[in-house]
């Protein structure tokens, strides 16, 4: 379906952070929006009040007179959404034109220039310092973010006049291979998802079909330490980056007094004394391959400057809820071993001479179940590891996985407790621990206020 005859769209699973960004797209074109979530949530608030039209029981009837006109209404559904569910069943049956989210990104990939960030972790806040910078420049773009950007408040950002729309790259599901990039980063290649996958060689070669796409003349930009052979079309820039090396990278580092400050080294020319709005040492990184699809769009220096220092991060992404003399404490949706390894170093970086308390909650009984060991040794990066039980999300339990399986893997001079989610709090109120991280992508997030305020009253 072409977008200029859509005069109306259905999303089954309305409420998911890159789908909530698909739906304030048609919003802002004046398209009737509607949609099915499970719950109530402020995303699916947000867009209410934005116009969206949403229920939350899974049933035909409810589903607005303005969707049921299948020559004009687009349905639109995430992988998240059992293929047997009621709504789905009926648009199929009635032939309704049904696409995956990623699918619709790739029709906008297709009439836009796409700037795409793929890989295991470091794509949401990566993607994110990227639509900020070109936004706050003379470029400008759209962009559908997987993460709630801390300077707009939303995952989604409209452009009028731009022909740029930044788009995070999700490998679940081989998502990605709907897009046609304009130009990509890849940051990372770590094995994960191997419910999907099966292995890890599938998994490097879904990202090598993944580079593939791009466009000819369009521009790739890989993280050096990929496994990964990218296999390109004839005409695409392939670059390298890191922090230390590479077609992009930084030098003189300077990390101190809660700021980092780098020098940005790069084909397109030089930036000096790039700051970092968030200063994890991760972000370095990730700062460097945003500032590399800034420059392939014609950013220029100055501006980028500008941005990176006024770039607040992403929510639940190294999210600081308190920083005080007495207590540190941050969130981040860390939930695979390598980002969390990510998360440890940076703190362990800022930090040196604090203790560190990680409290973590598993996400997805396979993830643990492939990874477990990974996991302890991420964690045994901290002084004092706090585990609680998996979040399931879309997953049923497997029997003889839980959290146990990291928890009896930790280096022995970890301390570490295995507990009930609701006992959290207590036991940070009793820890003579200096920084605090809740680490995961469940529903744990959902106590950082309380202990926040236990660590204020310190």
């Amino acid at each position: 379906m072409e977008l200029d005859a859509i005069k109306a769209v259905y999303f089954v699973g309305i409420g998911g952070i890159g789908m909530s960004a698909i739906a304030r797209y048609f919003l802002h074109r004046g398209v009737w929006v509607g949609g099915y979530d499970r719950m109530p949530s402020e995303l699916t608030c947000r867009l209410q009040e934005e116009g969206a039209r949403i229920h939350y029981e899974e049933d035909v009837a409810q589903i607005p007179v303005e969707c049921r006109e299948r020559s004009s209404c687009l349905v639109v559904y995430t992988p998240a959404i059992p293929a047997e569910h009621k709504e789905l069943v009926y648009f199929r049956e009635q032939g309704f034109e049904v696409e995956k989210r990623a699918q619709v990104l790739g029709t906008l990939t297709r009439s836009h220039k796409g700037l795409c960030v793929a890989g295991t972790h470091g794509k949401t806040t990566t993607s994110t310092m990227a639509a900020h910078i070109l936004h706050r420049s003379h470029v400008d773009c759209n962009a559908f973010l997987g993460g709630i950007s801390k300077n707009y408040g939303t995952n989604y950002i409209l452009s009028d006049k731009s022909d740029y729309v930044v788009i995070e790259a999700d490998e679940f599901d081989r998502s990605f291979h709907w897009l046609t990039p304009y130009a990509s980063v890849i940051t990372a290649t770590d094995a994960d998802h191997l419910d999907v996958y099966g292995t890890k060689e599938a998994y490097l070669e879904s990202f090598r079909k993944y580079s593939s796409l791009i466009r000819p003349g369009g521009f790739l930009v890989l993280h050096k330490d990929l496994e990964m052979q990218p296999d390109v079309q004839p005409g695409v820039t392939v670059y390298v980056y890191s922090r230390d090396a590479g077609d992009f990278h930084a030098e003189n580092v300077r990390i101190g007094g809660g700021e980092i400050v780098f020098d940005f080294v790069s084909p397109y020319g030089n930036i000096r004394d790039v700051s970092l709005g968030v200063p994890m040492t991760v972000n370095i990184e990730n700062g460097i391959a945003a500032m590399a699809l800034a420059q392939i769009s014609g950013v220029t220096g100055e501006e980028i400057r500008a941005a990176m220092a006024s770039f607040r991060g992403v929510d639940r992404r190294f999210d600081f809820q308190l920083r005080t003399d007495k207590a540190v404490f941050l969130t981040d949706y860390a939930h695979h071993p390598a980002e969390i390894r990510q998360s440890l170093l940076s703190l362990r970086e800022l930090y040196a001479d604090k203790k560190i308390m990680a409290i973590f909650q598993p996400h997805l009984y396979t993830r643990t179940r492939d990874f477990y060991r990974d996991f302890a040794d991420s964690l045994s990066l901290a002084d004092e590891v706090v585990l609680t039980d998996i979040y399931p999300a879309r997953e049923s339990p497997i029997a003889g996985v839980s959290s146990r399986l990291i928890y009896d893997c930790l280096a022995p001079e970890v301390k570490k407790v295995l507990c009930c989610k609701n006992e959290v709090p207590d036991i940070v109120k009793k820890s003579d621990a200096d920084v605090f991280v809740m680490l995961g992508a469940g529903d744990l997030v959902a106590d950082a206020p309380q202990i926040t305020e236990i660590l204020k009253d310190r």
